[in-house]
C-alpha cells in the first residue's frame, strides 16, 4: 500500500511584496520591453531598491490578471485571466 508522505513534498516558491523586472516578464510570458512599456504606461507599478534597482509590485501584476495557480508543482504556473478587450 502506498501512503502519501507530503512532508517530503518541495514548497511552492511564493512571491513576496515585488519581483525582478525579469521575473515580472517571466509570471506574465512577456519580453522585458512589454513589462517596461505597462510600466510607462501606468499599467504596473514599481519601487525602487535602496540600491536603485525597480521592482515590479505583485499586486499590479494581480491588478493585470495574473494569479498564482493553486497547488502547482511548477514555479512558472499562473493563471492569466484576460478581462479586457484586445487592442486593434
Amino acid at each position: 500500500m502506498l501512503t502519501a508522505n507530503f512532508d517530503s513534498q518541495v514548497p511552492e516558491p511564493q512571491l513576496g511584496r515585488s519581483v525582478s523586472i525579469e521575473r515580472a516578464a517571466e509570471l506574465m510570458r512577456v519580453s522585458r520591453r512589454t513589462v517596461y512599456n505597462r510600466i510607462r504606461d501606468g499599467r504596473l507599478q514599481t519601487i525602487r531598491t535602496r540600491c536603485g534597482s525597480q521592482r515590479v509590485l505583485v499586486e499590479s501584476l494581480h491588478s493585470l490578471g495574473l494569479r498564482p495557480r493553486m497547488f502547482s508543482s511548477s514555479p512558472l504556473a499562473v493563471v492569466v485571466v484576460n478581462d479586457r478587450p484586445a487592442r486593434s
